[in-house]
């Protein structure tokens, strides 16, 4: 079966409509996206998983026209989402084998909304880090620059939309996971609001509630449209987003009017931000004045420290059970099969008390609290500012240095919760990371619709993504903006190239 060369030149939405005419069969999608993944994945290391035999009896056969993504080749991140009869490793070594069997609710939808899945993209060890980097299957490399990280936890998924394999890819989001490798890679990445999407059957929530799973796509309208298709809550959810007031996809289409988008370069976590994230943000800024809407600087004010934290007791807590669920997956028992870093973490969880982990969620709470009465009491629409603090990092960057190592490794062995508390230092683990993402994990406890697009790069060719955050459940009122960014200063042009 012959592959339809224009492909890469299409959205998602671009493809299904050439479907639904005829003008094009699924089963050339599939074979396009395979020779697409072929020729970039030995350079990018996106793709982990392949299931082109599934894929190509899945295009062959008789698919749902009116879907929105009909034949519309895709990829899954392997976090979070059980997808039935593919391998779920979560970039740990302890579940190698280890394959779901059955459908998370997500996927369900997913596949009601027409797309073939044809593998899984890496991950970083249970999602953990910004850039990924697991050490059972190797960095996730950069389109742009193979030297540089694609971000993390989602940047297997955003490499590949990015070097167009395919146009849409599952991702999630609990500190930053979509938004992060979008800006990384130049693509568009939206973490929706809290209770947007569903989390079962396996899950209530996920991180206390911060995390979110969605799509990254490489046009506005791919990621209104799959929020229609996904959207909506399922059976025994704790909690879902109001409905809205009509499709997102005409969201997207629809002018936002005049808004008020607060801005910021200041870092609300870390400390420090990049030149070219700052030119970017000041290049926004202007851009935002010629479309007509009011723009000020305004920022919130946060307890860095504290947050910080409270963000890290969670994780780490999170984390141990994750460990937990993986060791009764695999039938073992232990600490063996993780990495060092992740092995700590179980251990500054198993150190803390009840009362420790209930306090770090009040502090949350109250950062989410104070994060809504900034918007309600300036009357804030958007909150604009720089997605990262930098532009992508070089491939190794956040790993520990060799005595860093070292020391996780013996803190790890010595199975002291409370000697990893003191030497490792929860607050340095946090520091270190809030650095390079001083901003999208706010959001995430928040639970606010945050959106990172692509419309600024610097002088070396490289994307410095642009944060939009909604007030709760405002996720019109994004892709308006988005929809109206994107016809103003369109990236679609812009295609990796693949060195001979």
């Amino acid at each position: 079966m012959a592959a339809f060369k224009e492909y890469p030149i299409y959205d998602g939405t671009g493809l299904a409509e050439l479907v639904r005419a005829g003008a094009v069969k699924p089963s050339e999608l599939v074979e396009a996206a395979v020779e697409r993944i072929e020729a970039w994945n030995p350079r990018l290391n996106a793709v982990i998983e392949k299931c082109y035999d599934a894929a190509r009896r899945e295009g062959a056969g008789t698919l749902d026209p009116t879907a929105p993504f009909c034949g519309v080749p895709f990829l899954v991140k392997d976090l979070v989402m059980a997808w039935k009869g593919l391998p779920m490793r979560c970039g740990t070594r302890i579940l190698r084998d280890f394959v779901p069997d059955h459908d998370a609710e997500l996927a369900v939808r997913f596949r009601k909304a027409g797309v073939i899945a044809l593998g899984k993209t890496n991950v970083p060890e249970f999602g953990l880090l910004p850039v990924t980097e697991p050490e059972s299957f190797g960095p996730t490399r950069n389109p742009w620059d193979f030297r540089l990280t694609s971000g993390g936890s989602s940047g297997g998924s955003a490499a590949a939309v990015a070097a167009r394999m395919v146009p849409v890819a599952h991702g999630d989001d609990g500190g930053g996971s979509i938004r992060i490798p979008a800006s990384c890679c130049g693509v568009v990445g939206l973490k929706p609001t809290r209770g947007r999407n569903p989390m079962g059957p396996d899950r209530g929530d996920a991180w206390q509630g911060c995390a979110v799973g969605h799509v990254l796509t490489r046009s506005v309208r791919d990621c209104a449209a799959m929020l229609d298709a996904t959207c909506g809550p399922d059976a025994g959810a704790p909690y879902f987003a109001p409905p809205p007031a009509r499709p997102f996809l005409a969201e997207a289409g629809t002018p936002p009017g005049r808004l008020r988008i607060a801005f910021t370069g200041s870092p609300l976590l870390g400390s420090t931000v990049h030149p070219d994230c700052l030119a970017a943000l000041a290049s926004t800024v202007a851009l935002l004045g010629e479309l007509g809407h009011e723009v000020f600087e305004a920022a919130p004010e946060i307890d860095k420290r504290g947050f910080s934290s409270a963000f890290m007791t969670m994780i780490s807590a999170e984390t141990s059970a994750e460990m937990e669920e993986a060791r009764q997956h695999a039938g073992r028992r232990g600490s063996g099969g993780f990495e060092a870093t992740t092995r700590v973490l179980d251990l500054l969880a198993r150190s803390a008390s009840a009362s420790t982990f209930a306090k770090a969620l009040r502090v949350l709470h109250r950062t989410s609290r104070s994060l809504g009465a900034f918007f309600e009491s300036r009357r804030i629409d958007v909150l604009l500012t720089p997605t990262l603090a930098g532009p992508p990092l070089p491939v190794g960057a956040l790993a520990p240095t060799g005595l860093q190592a070292a020391m996780l490794e013996i803190l790890a062995r010595l199975n002291s919760g409370r000697l990893a508390a003191a030497l490792a230092g929860i607050d340095r683990i946090a520091e270190q990371a809030f650095e390079f993402i001083p901003w999208t994990a706010l959001f995430n406890v928040s639970g606010q619709p945050a959106l990172s697009l692509p419309h600024e790069w610097n002088a070396a060719g490289l994307p410095i993504g642009m944060h939009y955050i909604g007030g709760y459940a405002d996720e019109a009122t994004l892709f308006r903006l988005a929809g109206q960014l994107e016809e103003a200063r369109p990236w679609s042009g812009r295609e990796p190239v693949l060195p001979s």
